[in-house]
């Protein structure tokens, strides 16, 4: 008994005396991956979901009761503004503007009468043949027949008014769609639409976006010159990006309640493609109403730290990485993470550059502890935003 209590006494010291690398057991310090973090251009994106809205849309209606007599579009078609699409028959209008004719006549007729009348009475008055009271009386009738002949004109303009509203054309240019009359019809101010036409060139993309997020953007760029140091983009349902980009020209000035989002709108340009459409004409890519992914990128790259995300640890106390310090021996350091690029990660704050951090092999790392560092694997190169490797 005497000596079993000997050796155990005796355990410690021996473990004391014994070298670093027998603690380890035959294979020494943890094995771990490392890289040197370095400060590379980045280009910030955060990415939203928006819809594709036209800048101009107008539903087309008659303004005036009558046989829709032509349709002058085919359906789908680009047109130009101010082209023909809708003739209503036009006789019952032309009769209208020439009765109201006849009577602007009839009224300067009569007007014309009335003023031989009072200059008559005029006349007699100064050599005393007539009365002041028939004075009086012409006089009222002249006016009275001015009044008649200025209705009669508001009349005719009136009519020639209606006239025009036979012809419906296009307020701007754009694309029309499929028409809900055909030739024949009656049609009126309470009938309905006749058509849709939608603008084309250039279109706005809308997304909603949280207040949190809104701020965080803000104060990422309003050093930077604000929206204008911003550029948008768009995938479309396809997965394929749209080849142009587009500025933020609108943000909403008041937050959806319902949501706490603000409503952000940016101006995209929308050209011609070389392929023909069902019309025969070139098509587009946007199209109004689609729903699209919205990229918001910084215009100019920023200078970052960048780390691989597996290098990234979290526990209570936020988000850190373990970097390695004086004979290879792992430091905890805090950081605060930014954006994400492919399977790499943006540091804000924790990390200035040059430090060597520990990607691979990050499990088996404790504070303090010595570990075996070697070059860690290159990462595999993922497709970013724009279609490009990651930018730095």
């Amino acid at each position: 008994m005497q000596k079993l209590r000997v050796l155990l006494a005796a355990l410690p010291l021996l473990a004391a005396a014994l070298p670093a690398a027998a603690q380890f057991g035959p294979q020494g310090p943890p094995a771990v991956g490392v890289i040197t973090a370095e400060r590379r251009p980045v280009t910030e994106s955060t990415e939203f979901v928006g819809r594709v809205e036209a800048v101009d849309r107008v539903d087309l209606r008659a303004r005036v009761t009558g046989f829709l007599q032509e349709r002058l579009f085919r359906e789908g078609q680009e047109v130009a503004a101010n082209a023909q699409l809708f003739r209503l028959e036009e006789a019952p209008f032309e009769a209208d503007v020439a009765r109201a004719a006849a009577q602007v006549a009839a009224a300067e007729a009569e007007l014309s009468n009335a003023n031989i009348q009072l200059a008559r009475a005029r006349e007699l008055v100064r050599t005393q043949a007539g009365t002041q009271a028939r004075v009086d009386d012409a006089t009222a009738a002249q006016r009275s027949a001015q009044a008649t002949l200025l209705g009669a004109q508001a009349q005719l303009r009136v009519s020639q008014i209606n006239l025009g509203y036979t012809v419906i054309s296009a307020p701007f240019a754009g694309k029309i769609g499929r028409s809900n009359f055909s030739p024949g019809a009656v049609v009126g101010p309470d009938s309905g639409p006749l058509a849709t036409l939608v603008s084309q060139d250039p279109m706005r993309v809308s997304f909603p976006v949280s207040l949190r997020l809104g701020i965080e953007l803000r104060d990422r760029f309003e050093g930077r010159g604000g929206a204008s140091a911003v550029l948008v983009r768009i995938r479309l349902a396809n997965g394929e990006l749209f080849n142009q980009s587009g500025r933020i020209d609108f943000i909403d000035t008041q937050v959806n309640r319902d949501t706490d989002t603000l409503l952000v709108r940016a101006v995209m340009p929308n050209p011609l493609r070389s392929v023909a459409g069902p019309t025969g004409e070139p098509e587009r890519q946007l199209i109004d109403g689609m729903f699209v992914n919205v990229f918001v990128e910084g215009a100019e790259p920023v200078a970052s730290v960048v780390i691989p995300r597996a290098a990234v640890l979290q526990d209570q106390q936020g988000n850190f990485v373990f970097v390695l310090g004086q004979g290879n021996r792992a430091e905890r350091r805090g950081v605060t993470l930014g954006r994400s690029i492919a399977d790499q990660v943006v540091v804000e704050r924790g990390l200035e550059g040059g430090e060597t951090v520990v990607t691979e092999g990050v499990q088996r790392v404790r504070p303090g502890q010595p570990v075996q560092p070697n070059p860690a694997a290159p990462p595999a190169v993922r497709t970013a935003p724009d279609g490009q490797a990651p930018r730095g």
